[in-house]
């Protein structure tokens, strides 16, 4: 409580202190919405916010003083300081702090941040009269108004959406200068990999005595965001245990609290300078079953006369995601990374080979063939469209994971979505219940050859793999088993789900080999949801006997 006090008091003299000191005739700067404290280099400044930064994403660190990294107009809306039309507002640059506390005001939620170097504090400007540049206030917001470009929102790299933690190397076996380095070559691969909203987001875990996270995966999207924040890192000292750090970081640091997405591969990235402490084997096991990439980057490996004092001198090898030269990256010494930073990016992004974060829930594309002939009636076709979505929930939709598309049919066809269309699942689902009911007659041939050309073609150089679940409730006036055939050559595996009147002989022909295990049968509507457990187990099945 006295902690707390003594704060509040510490920024309100700070507040008292500033309005005292800036003249009221001092000239404001106009700055944009993101501008952060750092780039200010007064330390007493009065700046000009222009308005709509409400309704902008700011990074703001802190409560009352904010980290220098932070939106200076964020953090004067998060004080309560700034009006939304914009306005001035005094700045004070403080030194840094050990700890700067998230809190929610004002309609901004600001962020937790562990350390930085310096920080602000915000207050009203003195006079809402003062002039800026020589023109009224008033005429200088709306001149500022006319001039504000839209802020570029940064997406990032989508063709390397990944979640990434860095385990850099904290011990006594790098040192000070070499940490350095290391952060430099760190920075330079964040940079390259396209950081954004849309794109890869990176954190730090510092790997010494006690592992450390230095910042989460939710703190910063810009990419010069976080080379400041691998900047202020500091080195810690200690022995190297890789092993707690690697553990440390599965278990703590991959959690939707901490910003992780669903359906988007996690990748550890492991620096290690000579061997570790302890045995990263059991750490390894663990990211393993948390479906986490582990890469291993050596440097200045055990000579010959030190392998004595090492652990286990296969620990590269125990450690990554697969035993294999992909998951393992040599660099010779820290100086003259920088040739090393592309490569290494390039492992990184690369989505077809992150095995460990592959599972048959999101890396599958499921494409839905639906009849919609007249025999099946308006509330059935209703109970269709529950058993897809019961099956859909199963597995995780993303743009880099589980897609989902969906065609029905009659006589003709017609593509309700396709698989790129949605991202996430709740649009998938919200796109299935929006389905309308054709009525017609049934021609199940003609509709696996559009369902095959219209889904799955345009997603065929994808690493995904494709299956279709046909729902019929009757006998098709085509013929299925040459579509169905040339659906299974093209690489299509088939499940056929009949019901009521569908003959077993149609399903039979419609389905993958073995013709058992891809053919299920109801006499009845609401007998679907029996078989969702079913068919998601032997889509998992199937998914996992390919990749033998």
């Amino acid at each position: 409580m006295m902690h707390f006090i003594l704060y509040t008091l510490a920024v309100s003299c700070i507040c008292v202190q500033l309005a005292a000191t800036i003249a009221p005739g001092e000239s404001s700067i106009p700055v944009t919405c993101s501008m952060r404290a750092l780039d200010l280099k007064k330390e007493l400044v009065q700046v000009l916010c222009p308005p709509g930064c409400a309704e902008q994403q700011l990074s703001v660190y802190g409560d009352g003083i904010y980290a220098a990294v932070s939106s200076i107009c964020g953090a004067a809306l998060h004080r309560g300081v700034l009006p939304k039309n914009g306005g001035m507002i005094n700045v004070h640059r403080l030194p840094g702090q050990q700890d700067y506390p998230a809190s929610s005001a004002n309609g901004i939620q600001s962020q937790s941040l562990s350390r930085w170097t310096s920080s602000f504090s915000v207050s009203k400007a003195v006079s809402q009269g003062l002039e800026v540049s020589g023109k009224p206030v008033a005429s200088q917001v709306a001149s500022t108004k006319r001039l504000k470009k839209t802020p570029q929102k940064l997406t990032g790299n989508k063709d390397c959406k990944a979640e990434i933690a860095f385990v850099i190397d904290g011990s006594n076996n790098i040192g000070q200068r070499r940490f350095n380095l290391q952060k430099n070559f760190v920075a330079r691969v964040s940079m390259l990999l396209g950081i954004g909203t849309d794109g890869p987001h990176v954190g730090v875990v510092q790997a010494s005595e006690v592992p450390k996270t230095e910042f989460l995966l939710k703190n910063f999207t810009a990419p010069r965001d976080v080379q400041f924040a691998v900047k202020e890192i500091s080195f810690r000292g200690g022995n190297s245990n890789t092993g707690k750090a690697i553990k440390h970081t599965a278990q703590n640091f991959f959690t939707t609290a901490n910003g992780v997405r669903k359906g988007i591969p996690k990748v550890m990235v492991v620096f290690i300078d000579g061997w570790p402490s302890d045995n990263i084997e059991e750490a390894g096991i663990v990211a393993r079953e948390f479906g986490i990439n582990v890469f291993i980057v050596s440097v200045a490996p055990p000579a010959a006369e030190e392998l004595g004092m090492v652990q286990d001198i296969a620990f590269i090898d125990k450690a990554v995601c697969r035993n294999s030269s992909y998951f393992s990256y040599h660099v010779p010494g820290w100086f003259g990374t920088a040739k090393h930073a592309k490569p290494l990016m390039q492992k990184l992004c690369s989505h077809e080979h992150l095995l460990c974060s592959k599972t048959c829930y999101n890396s599958v594309n499921i494409g839905f063939l639906i009849d919609g002939s007249s025999s099946v009636g308006d509330l059935n076709f209703r109970m269709m469209l529950d058993f897809m979505a019961d099956v859909v929930r199963a597995f995780e939709v993303s743009d880099v994971g589980t897609k989902v598309g969906a065609v029905q049919f009659t006589y003709d066809q017609r593509l309700e979505f396709g698989l790129n269309d949605h991202s996430n699942k709740d649009d998938v689902l919200n796109a299935l219940r929006n389905i309308r009911y054709m009525s017609g007659g049934t021609a199940t041939g003609d509709a696996i050859n559009f369902a095959v050309r219209n889904l799955f073609q345009p997603t065929k150089d994808g690493h995904n793999k494709n299956f279709l679940i046909i729902i019929t409730d009757g006998q098709s006036y085509d013929d299925v088993r040459g579509p169905a055939s040339s659906a299974h050559t093209s690489g299509v595996t088939v499940f056929s789900v009949g019901v009521a009147w569908a003959p077993m002989e149609d399903l039979k022909d419609m389905a993958s080999e073995p013709k058992n295990s891809h053919t299920f049968f109801t006499r009845e509507f609401p007998g679907l949801e029996q078989i969702t457990s079913d068919l998601i187990r032997g889509i998992c099945r199937d998914y996992l006997d390919s990749h033998k």
